[in-house]
């Protein structure tokens, strides 16, 4: 059997991989013969359907993290002990699966170990970003301040999050409306006209004729179509789910009026101060780069910046790596982090670059919500007066036959 792992060798490098063994102790025991520290050790063969419904399930929403992240910072800051604010989390945390790890965390921390290698063995609830920063403050004895910072971050990042889904609640829910709608008219309404307009004999418009058709095709053959398009719904979440989907994805989005260019400045909002966070805890900022570049969640945006700390380590300067890249970083941002890196407030560059992004993504959020409405009123119009119209000009043409 296959075992992924994460674990820590004598010099407290973070080091990852698989290892094969009969079972899970056995390759406990194969890690600890080489020294190594285990954080992780869980079976990487293919996982079943069940096995991934039921994980699925055990995730904590970003809420959730925000504010156990807040009340614990609320809570360090009071001088309470680190136990006793576990231990105070623990009771009130609702989340079951978010309290079983601040138990987890509880006992590690009681055993000796440091929180943030504790927070490494919840890897599946703590990012490395996070983790990060809680290891830089336990070095520098300013674990409340960091996780104020971290909570700060947080509520900014879960606050674009559900402006963003606001926004798009109200299109998608008319969208669905009315294609329920038009499904009515289609497979109900227009086949009891059907044999009107037949006998009639007049020549139907060519839309009528088309909307007779598809609401024939939809009543015999509904369960074909429905088959379909749940199998294309699981083929492309799961494709999505892949790097390469994800990367396609955010190709796609990227290249949507509005929507892309919002897109691009929250993931530059992302890095900047992710990484202004870790290089303020004191993290290398080729190190800073790559961990941000994994805490933007966005396949494309980690490959550039992940390279560009490659480039970091070799001796590039970070501005000149990105400049490369001006479909995704605008000049301004490479510019300003030039002058940072010439006048060494790398740092506090980052963080103006934050603050000029963060005002454009507010800006465009709110022009986004007030755009989308008329604009979608205006197209849903259109395809309702389309419908209208293929059924009263057949009537209309009816008529005048008639008379």
């Amino acid at each position: 059997m296959k075992f992924r792992y994460q674990a820590r060798n004598k010099e407290g490098e973070l080091q990852a991989g698989i290892v094969e063994a009969a079972n899970q102790e056995n390759a406990a025991n194969i890690l600890t013969s080489h020294d190594l520290f285990i954080l992780s050790l869980e079976n990487a063969e293919k996982e079943g359907v069940f096995e991934k419904i039921s994980k699925s399930f055990r995730k904590v929403n970003p809420q959730d993290l925000t504010v156990f992240t807040r009340q614990f910072a609320t809570l360090l800051d009071a001088e309470i002990p680190l136990d006793d604010s576990l231990r105070a989390l623990n009771r009130q945390t609702k989340n079951p699966y978010l309290k079983e790890a601040i138990f987890d965390l509880s006992n590690d921390v009681n055993s000796g170990l440091a929180l943030s290698q504790a927070m490494e063995r919840r890897s599946d609830i703590f990012s490395e970003f996070y983790i990060s920063i809680v290891r830089t403050a336990e070095l520098t004895g300013q674990l409340g301040e960091s996780l104020n910072f971290l909570a700060d971050y947080l509520e900014k990042d879960l606050n674009n999050r559900n402006r963003i889904k606001n926004a798009m609640i109200y299109p998608a829910l008319v969208i669905v409306l009315f294609l329920i709608v038009a499904g009515v008219m289609v497979t109900v309404v227009f086949p009891q006209l059907k044999p009107i307009f037949e006998e009639s004999g007049t020549s139907l418009p060519a839309f009528t004729s088309f909307l007779l058709s598809t609401g024939d095709f939809l009543r015999e053959w509904w369960y074909a179509i429905l088959i379909v398009i749940l199998l294309f719904v699981l083929l492309f979440r799961e494709y999505f789910k892949t790097p390469e989907g994800k990367a396609v994805s955010q190709e796609i989005i990227f290249h949507l009026p509005v929507l892309g260019n919002l897109y691009k400045k929250i993931y530059i909002t992302r890095f900047v101060s992710a990484t202004s966070i870790l290089i303020k805890g004191g993290v290398p900022i080729a190190q800073a780069i790559e961990i941000a570049a994994h805490n933007t969640d966005s396949a494309v945006y980690e490959e550039i910046l992940v390279e560009a700390a490659n480039n970091v380590r070799r001796g590039e300067a970070l501005s000149s790596s990105l400049s490369r890249h001006e479909e995704y970083f605008p000049p301004l941002v490479s510019q300003m982090m030039a002058i940072g890196e010439s006048t060494g407030r790398l740092q506090e560059l980052l963080m103006k670059i934050f603050d000029f992004y963060s005002r454009e993504v507010d800006d465009l959020i709110s022009n986004l919500v007030e755009l989308i409405q008329p604009i979608l009123m205006v197209i849903i119009g259109g395809f309702v007066g389309l419908l209208f119209a293929s059924v009263l000009m057949p009537i209309y043409n009816l008529s005048q036959v008639i008379q």
